[in-house]
């Protein structure tokens, strides 16, 4: 008998970039999930809703990248919790009776890999940026015990857009400028949420707390200036590619309902790394 074909993709836009699809397919392949396949489709915040009404019932969900986080949110049926406090969704999760359910798995991998870099509960959080990822910051700062935030960023628009954010977690947000940030790093945990290179010209200026976590959530190119600083000052490092397997794997267990085999999964997103690094 032939297996039912099942489908997944990551959408967003751009999209092209996406190692989603080798975390996914390694997943599948490990699992002996014949009948999955996960692929990228390139998609726009505007056109997530119209994707999304339009996909068939052999779609078992989606994994949400930029700019689609928040129309993910929009479209589900029904969300979790974390999802609905942070206001976006990196899931979608299509369920039996053909309803969707978002979820937020950026938040419980970014505290998975800061428990595993070693933080622990109460650590004081400074976040670079106010955006998108910046929100599952705090989401993750609050389940790690944490009752106030630092956010430093370019805009005090965008940090005050984060306040209903924080209220709804139960935090805190001490807002600071961007010319102020070398006063609000020597904390436990540092987490650099901006694009590339925004953050390298205070990357040799900022001072630096020996054995205090550094997590940048990106990872091409790697390591990233800001990384190789905190590194060289005695940081422990986590890396974007940390949280890309992390929430990856939340994503896998709620499509499939299969215990992710996350070994074969990181193997093959550190393989197309490499590949990439050398190409």
């Amino acid at each position: 008998m032939v297996a039912p074909q099942r489908r997944a993709a990551v959408i967003g836009k751009p999209i092209a970039h996406s190692l989603s699809p080798v975390i996914h397919n390694a997943g599948y392949a490990a699992a002996g999930l014949t009948g999955w396949s996960y692929t990228r489709i390139e998609c726009a915040e505007a056109e997530v809703a119209g994707l999304v009404a339009g996909l068939g019932p052999e779609w078992a969900g989606l994994s949400v990248t930029m700019p689609g986080k928040e129309a993910a949110l929009a479209v589900a049926d029904e969300s979790s919790p974390v999802a609905a406090a942070v206001g976006a969704a990196n899931t979608l999760v299509r369920r039996p009776d053909g309803s969707w359910y978002a979820d937020n798995t950026d938040v419980a991998g970014m505290v998975e890999v800061l428990v595993a870099a070693g933080v622990t509960p109460g650590a004081t959080v400074t976040v670079l940026g106010a955006g998108g990822t910046a929100r599952a910051a705090l989401a993750a700062a609050a389940r790690l015990g944490a009752t106030a935030v630092t956010v430093v960023a370019r805009r005090r628009s965008a940090i005050d857009e984060l306040r209903p954010v924080a209220d709804a977690l139960g935090l805190t947000v001490v807002g600071a400028g961007w010319d102020a940030a070398a006063r609000h790093t020597d904390v436990d945990v540092l987490v650099s949420t901006v694009p590339k290179g925004v953050v390298d010209p205070l990357a040799t200026v900022l001072p630096w707390r020996t054995g205090a976590v550094c997590f940048d959530a990106l990872y091409d190119p790697w390591p990233t200036p800001l990384a190789a600083a905190a590194e060289a000052a005695g940081c422990r490092i986590v890396s974007g590619l940390d949280l890309l397997l992390a929430q990856a794997v939340g994503q896998f267990e709620q499509f499939t309902g299969v215990t992710a085999p996350v070994a074969a999964m990181g193997a093959a997103l550190a393989a197309a790394r490499r590949a990439l690094t050398v190409s």
